[in-house]
């Protein structure tokens, strides 16, 4: 049976403020099939500056050397229903929110970042006070993002979570940046990167991102799709002397490598059958989707 892709890659991402390696870091590894037994490739890059130069390089290799790759990162690719529109974004939602990300994040070499200035001028913007997005770990007052306590979201307001986050209940609102699963800083200081992989000039004309600009479905036509993981759904690997998160992007390479064996990857990138046309539209205009996530 013919696999979709050759090699897997799954990040497991960082918004730390300093350089970091351990524990609660960037982890990214490299899987070719299912009985890796080490995986190719596991680093652990201390900046998310390093990580990206280092995941430009390796995914133009692979694909240099005619392999179909699969990336998968550990952070929301979108945001809920109708975000793009209160900002007042025309055209398509997705591209407007990655590109005002793209724009007004600072991120230094050393991780030091403005994600908690960001997250408060969209506030503003959104809502004109301290809501949607919340959690700040500094102890200092901001008038458009509250350190914790954020009121909860009402009808009128946008959705506390994506239609995926609702189907995967352990997930972690985007709102949400500081804390355990701090999903918005996650998704503040990763998509910036994964369009600055999107566009390198060795991957530009051979890279897709999913659900976005491939729809959902197993699209056969770029030689490195981008998308949207979440390791938890599978156990951890065990790895002898090494964090969890080590273990994370191992196991869910494999499981990814392992239902491509058996040619049952194409599935997971419908999202379900339960998806009717207005709501794909939704997911493939701007939410995204978690791939392995099925709506049934």
């Amino acid at each position: 049976m013919s696999r979709l892709f050759d090699a897997y890659v799954t990040v497991d991402w960082s918004a730390a403020a300093q350089p970091r390696q351990g524990r609660d870091s960037i982890w990214y590894t490299v899987v070719r099939n299912a009985a890796d037994e080490p995986p190719d490739v596991l680093e652990n890059p201390p900046t998310r500056a390093s990580a990206t130069q280092a995941l430009c390089g390796l995914l133009a290799a692979l694909v240099d050397d005619g392999r179909r790759v699969l990336a998968g990162f550990d952070f929301p690719f979108g945001f809920p229903d109708g975000t793009a529109a209160r900002l007042g974004f025309p055209g398509l939602p997705w591209r407007a929110l990655w590109q005002t990300l793209d724009d007004m994040l600072d991120d230094g070499d050393d991780n030091a970042n403005n994600r908690f200035d960001l997250a408060e001028r969209l506030n503003e913007r959104l809502s004109g006070e301290a809501f949607p997005f919340w959690g700040n770990v500094r102890e200092e007052a901001r008038p458009f993002l509250l350190r914790r306590g954020r009121r909860p979201h009402g009808p009128d307001d946008l959705a506390e979570r994506r239609l995926c986050d609702s189907l995967v209940r352990s997930t972690q609102p985007v709102w949400k940046l500081a804390g355990v699963g701090a999903a918005g800083s996650q998704a503040l200081t990763g998509i910036p990167r994964v369009w600055q992989i999107r566009r390198d000039p060795r991957l530009a004309f051979r890279t897709h991102l999913w659900p976005f600009e491939t729809g959902l479905r197993a699209d056969s036509r770029p030689d490195l799709v981008l998308a949207e993981v979440y390791p938890s759904l599978v156990a951890p690997a065990p790895l002898a002397g090494l964090p969890k998160d080590a273990g994370q992007v191992v196991a869910i390479a494999r499981y990814l490598a392992t239902l491509d064996a058996a040619g049952k990857l194409a599935e997971i990138f419908t999202g379900g059958p339960a998806l009717d046309a207005s709501l794909r539209r939704r997911i493939e205009r701007e939410e995204g989707w978690i791939l392995g996530a099925l709506a049934t």
